[in-house]
């Protein structure tokens, strides 16, 4: 019996003197997944007045979402997608990069695709 590993680890990480939020998604993400992560980001970012955040995405293990999944995400984004000011998302799937571009209409701030990790940090920490 084989059983499949999903779901999103969050985080906060320190680069040098820039704080990132980090997020992981492995596996195929599914709604029951974003009844858990919803809430964390929501009360995470209610904790900060007027936040400007930062955030490294690691698709690398990502395999896609269900559909309802899909949409959760994309309410998430909408929610909370004016307190992005950077997004880089570290991939290593064409569909990956396609779907970065589709989520940047989602974001205020600017969302870039990486298949370099440390080109990804670089950009992160430039102003």
């Amino acid at each position: 019996m084989t059983i499949a590993r999903h779901g999103l680890s969050i985080g906060i990480e320190r680069f040098g003197e820039e704080f990132f939020l980090s997020l992981k998604a492995v596996g195929k993400l599914t709604h029951a997944d974003y009844e858990v992560i919803a809430p964390m980001v929501d009360s995470a970012l209610a904790q900060v007045p007027s936040p400007r955040v930062k955030a490294l995405f690691d698709a690398t293990e990502l395999l896609g979402w269900e559909l309802r999944a899909a949409w959760d995400d994309l309410r998430l984004g909408l929610r909370h997608g004016s307190e992005f000011e950077k997004v880089a998302i570290y991939g290593n799937r064409h569909w990956q990069e396609v779907a970065a571009k589709i989520g940047s209409w989602f974001v205020g701030g600017e969302v870039r695709y990486f298949e370099n990790l440390q080109q990804a940090l670089s950009w992160l920490q430039q102003d």
